[in-house]
């Protein structure tokens, strides 16, 4: 037998139908929805008379346009309003599952599908967002959909997709202490451009993405679409199988678990397996990183200075973020910090800020919006006393949301202002209209919601 990626192992079981000089109709084990593009789709079945061809494998839950504070109000803005109200009324009318805003599995739909053990590996995953790809870290093939698509899931549990070609990034050695899974993103994404892998699906490999917690690595993946990728996975290994223990819709713990196990981890990429690309990195050259620019390529350590740029965007770039080339980014004043997101808004984040701000206050120059991926998140902080390390050094923890990751909600970065994000994405605009974004680990946002400076 030809060898094969694991990739391709997963995708080629889910064919249902190769159509000639053109795409695959793919089945898809686990579709995601969220208010913002999937009102057009369920509007569309309706349209048509249908209703979702399999309901049970559907989950939804309101993320970008819900508030993270007084979530048991009505939510004031009455856009956001009928956004959620009609997700709500879609999956009743559907008959699908869904965690509403109290519920206590809410939260950002890329945070709740692992948490859940709703992700499962060698699972096809979809969502009509881009950042699907997250789901990928534990070995299954997770990729964003346009609206349209969307439809075509709820209709037929398949869609038509051309298959990408393959690309594996491997990172050899290991991490210095300090340097996060967000700082190993930002360094990919700088070296290979925002385009760098554009039409590929990456496998990530090597010693240090073997490191990485589970966490870490859907952090990895979840960045794997600022460099143009279709989507990132990395493959089941023993981390993964113990993240998975025990998770509400994992498979029992016993017989089953273990058998399920064993599927899991013999799910790799064969010796022998051709990509259509390789490209590999050492973790010597990978120290902690800060975005500078206005796409997540645009990036730095934190020690070097902002460089000259070397086209009319690069230059349109700088006079936006109000940085001169040669300047040194680290001192740069901050007036805004935010720690969450589909990117890092998980337990072992928030484990890390209080870590770094444990013993210390945060400075009188920094507003911090601390807000947890989900309602399970927002639970364990409490339970691990994190809360109460946060508050003594004067943070005030928010409820779940995607919050300042996209101004789609009340948490907007004024215009001018400068925040440090541990989100995805820094374009003009993206915390809030002529807001400026730094895109940076927990630990670094952490340094700076205690100095005031980078």
């Amino acid at each position: 037998m030809t060898p094969k990626t694991l990739f391709d192992k997963i995708w080629d079981a889910h064919v249902v139908n190769h159509i000639t000089d053109g795409p695959d109709q793919l089945y898809i084990d686990r579709h995601y929805c969220h208010e913002v593009t999937s009102p057009q789709a369920f509007a569309g079945l309706k349209q048509r008379g249908l209703k979702v061809f399999r309901p049970e494998r559907t989950f939804c839950s309101p993320d970008h346009n819900i508030p993270t504070h007084d979530q048991d109000k009505t939510i004031a803005d009455p856009v956001s309003r009928h956004a959620v109200d009609t997700l709500k009324s879609n999956a009743s009318d559907n008959c699908l599952t869904y965690y509403g805003l109290g519920h206590d599995l809410n939260g950002i739909i890329h945070v709740i599908g692992p948490e859940q053990g709703l992700t499962l590996p060698g699972y096809t995953i979809v969502c009509g967002d881009s950042h699907t790809s997250t789901h990928g870290a534990v070995g299954a093939v997770a990729f964003g959909i346009g609206t349209s698509e969307v439809e075509m899931v709820l209709a037929t549990q398949c869609i038509l997709q051309p298959k990408p070609k393959t690309m594996r990034i491997t990172v050899n050695g290991k991490l210095r202490q300090g340097i996060s899974a967000k700082d190993v993103a930002l360094y990919i994404i700088a070296q290979l451009g925002t385009d760098g892998c554009t039409g590929y699906f990456v496998e990530y490999a090597g010693e240090a993405i073997r490191s990485l917690s589970m966490e870490g690595r859907m952090t990895l993946c979840n960045m794997s679409i600022e460099m143009g990728a279709r989507g990132g996975m990395v493959g089941p290994d023993q981390t993964t199988v113990e993240y998975l223990r025990g998770r509400l819709h994992s498979p029992a713990t016993g017989e089953e678990f273990d058998k399920a196990a064993t599927r899991w981890l013999a799910l790799a990429t064969d010796p022998d397996a051709k990509f259509d690309r390789e490209v590999a990195f050492d973790t010597a050259n990978i120290g902690v990183r800060v975005t500078y620019g206005t796409n997540p390529g645009m990036g730095i350590d934190i020690d070097e200075l902002i460089p000259e740029p070397t086209n009319e965007s690069e230059e349109k770039a700088l006079e936006y973020m109000q940085f001169t080339p040669g300047q040194p980014i680290k001192g740069t004043p901050v007036d805004y910090v935010f720690l969450g997101s589909c990117t890092n808004g998980r337990i072992e984040d928030f484990r890390e800020f209080a870590r770094v701000v444990d013993g210390h206050k945060r400075s009188e120059r920094i507003t911090a919006w601390l807000v947890p991926g989900s309602r399970s998140v927002m639970k364990q902080i409490v339970e691990e006393g994190i809360d109460k390390i946060l508050q003594k050094a004067g943070f005030e923890l928010r409820q779940p949301g995607c919050s300042a990751c996209l101004a789609m909600n009340d948490d907007k970065i004024p215009a001018g202002k400068l925040c440090v994000s541990t989100s995805n994405r820094n374009f003009e605009g993206r915390q809030g209209p002529d807001s400026r974004t730094i895109l940076a680990s927990p630990a670094t946002a952490a340094h700076v919601a205690i100095t005031g400076h980078l």
